[in-house]
């Protein structure tokens, strides 16, 4: 890649690029970003490629999740605090499922672009252009909202720096002590309708810990059971942000995206001779690929060669979103081929995103049991093809919203108003997060 330049991609077509009027305002917020220190650092990247490559052959598994789109009127430390919990919530009873190592990777600190099916929407008769995003535009509807605004680049990167700052001291701090975490499910269980079911888990998760403790081995004597390593990623969508955070980094030479440690092209724009593909193509973080019901497996191989020429493990994640009704037909061709070329990927399940619906009552919203039932067909998939599934990749959040219906607080069509926050897409809430990952706990315990 000797000839790739962090603006390279600008000689590609585009999609889904915002159209700035003021261009020297544009100008001059760039060059003010390109000054602005980096969001994450080269060695803590190059740490998150080696734990994904555990994730390639069976010795981790990786924890995607997070918001759909982070906003900035819902920015508050109590939401980060209770979406990292839960994540911590979720690593515990995985890693005591999969026996292996859960890699912890946030949807947060950069989450602010999204891809939208049309360029406009309508409402009461009245069209105007698409959110796309707090990074780019505004969700209220009036047509000054909707301009896309090069400032709004400065508060995303803001709100994102003040993001990572509170996640690092969650992390390290002492919140993510394994006990403490341990307890917080087992309140869960004891207010949960599956309390039986999911009490033999948590139960054997507390004898584990006890068991260590009596060896000597807790949080005061192991820095591993009192700290937690956690990373951030993001959907490198808006390429005019993405380009000011590529530095050099001084102990490899290598080319880094220092916006994020992880990097994910979305299933509109992943075109080979695209401009987003060019970006990801001179970086050396991780990146990840949504692979939708379109995806030619042909094209993917194609694509994995110029984003991974040395099919590094821990370099690419493929990240499956068919939908429960596809992914059964859909899935077991592409990974056939792609384990059949010997490719080095961390295959993730991405279930919320194919399963889409709109309520009667005229909400977009998500059904938790379409979610399990994609989730059961991607590992049941990968146990006949003798593949490993190596991670899920997650749309939700700490708070008690109403978004996605089902689950144990059986949430309804008629529940969905009462507390629908989302901005985009609907999210699991905190109750359906924990409950899907000890469902999956006790499938993966049968596989």
């Amino acid at each position: 890649m000797n000839d790739w330049k962090p603006d390279s991609w600008m000689k590609k077509k585009a999609l889904h690029q915002p159209v700035y009027k003021n261009k020297d305002r544009l100008s001059k917020v760039l060059k003010k970003l390109k000054s602005f220190p980096p969001l994450v650092f080269a060695g803590e990247v190059r740490d998150l490629k080696k734990e994904l490559a555990k994730c390639v052959g069976g010795q981790g598994f990786l924890l995607q999740a997070g918001d759909c789109a982070e906003s900035f009127s819902e920015f508050h430390p109590d939401n980060i605090r209770d979406t990292f919990r839960v994540i911590l919530q979720m690593a515990i009873v995985l890693t005591f499922a999969a026996n292996v190592p859960v890699v912890k990777v946030g949807r947060l600190a950069g989450q602010f672009a999204k891809p939208r099916s049309n360029p406009t929407e309508k409402k009461n008769g009245e069209e105007l252009p698409s959110y796309l995003g707090d990074i780019i535009n505004s969700i209220n509807f009036d047509e000054n909202s909707r301009e896309p605004d090069p400032d709004r680049m400065i508060e995303a990167y803001n709100q994102s720096a003040s993001t990572q700052n509170l996640l690092r001291a969650f992390a390290t701090g002492g919140y993510a002590d394994l006990s403490y975490v341990q307890n917080w499910n087992l309140d869960f269980v004891k207010n949960s309708s599956q309390g039986s079911a999911f009490k033999k888990i948590a139960d054997r998760i507390s004898e584990s810990l006890s068991f260590m403790n009596a060896c000597g081995v807790n949080s005061e004597t192991s820095k591993q059971l009192a700290e937690s390593n956690f990373f951030i990623s993001h959907e490198a969508l808006l390429l005019p942000y993405e380009s000011c955070f590529v530095r050099v980094d001084s102990t490899t030479g290598y080319f880094y995206d220092v916006s994020s440690h992880l990097i994910w092209i979305g299933d509109r724009t992943k075109q080979i001779d695209g401009a987003h593909v060019e970006f990801c193509s001179g970086i050396s973080n991780p990146i990840g690929i949504k692979i939708g019901p379109s995806t030619d497996v042909n094209e993917l191989l194609r694509l994995l060669e110029k984003l991974n020429p040395t099919n590094e493990a821990g370099k690419i994640v493929l990240i499956v979103r068919m939908g429960c009704e596809k992914i059964e037909k859909l899935f077991p061709p592409i990974l056939k081929k792609i384990n059949s070329a010997g490719k080095n990927v961390v295959w993730s399940c991405d279930p919320m995103h194919g399963n889409i619906e709109k309520s009667n009552s005229g909400y977009k919203t998500r059904n938790f049991l379409n979610i399990l039932k994609e989730v059961k067909s991607f590992f049941n998939i990968h146990k006949v093809e003798k593949s490993y599934a190596g991670g899920i990749h997650l749309e939700m959040t700490g708070k008690n919203v109403t978004e996605c219906l089902g689950g144990m607080q059986k949430i309804k069509d008629q529940d969905l108003g009462a507390r629908y926050h989302t901005h985009c897409d609907p999210r699991l809430n905190a109750s359906q997060s924990i409950e899907l990952a000890f469902l999956l706990a006790e499938y993966l315990k049968e596989l």
